[in-house]
């Protein structure tokens, strides 16, 4: 679905266009960035600290949690150094992703 109007559209594709890969590359690596950010921001409010690993492996939940099964979060967080799930939220997160 989309709501925006076709000339805006239009004027949209050719201003990006306009503008060179790697200007481009630029513009989503920051934006990319951005919403790291702000995941990060999410993740840390109203929760006890997190070591890096613990934020990592938080991180990854918040951004591909939902692509894959229990079992294989488990997985991934195992086999990738410096990444694990605090207590709290192991068990809270994947039953939330899983009912």
């Amino acid at each position: 679905m989309s709501d925006t109007p076709t000339q805006i559209k239009q004027r949209y594709e050719e201003m990006l266009l306009s503008r060179t890969p790697s200007e481009r590359l630029r513009m989503a690596s920051r934006m990319y960035d951005s919403g790291r950010k702000l995941v990060i921001s999410g993740i840390k409010i109203g929760r006890q600290p997190l070591n890096p690993s613990q934020l990592r492996g938080q991180l990854f939940l918040r951004m591909y949690g939902s692509d894959f099964t229990a079992a294989e979060i488990e997985r991934i967080i195992n086999r990738i150094p410096n990444m694990q799930l605090d207590t709290d939220s192991k068990w809270n997160m994947a039953s939330s992703i899983f009912p």
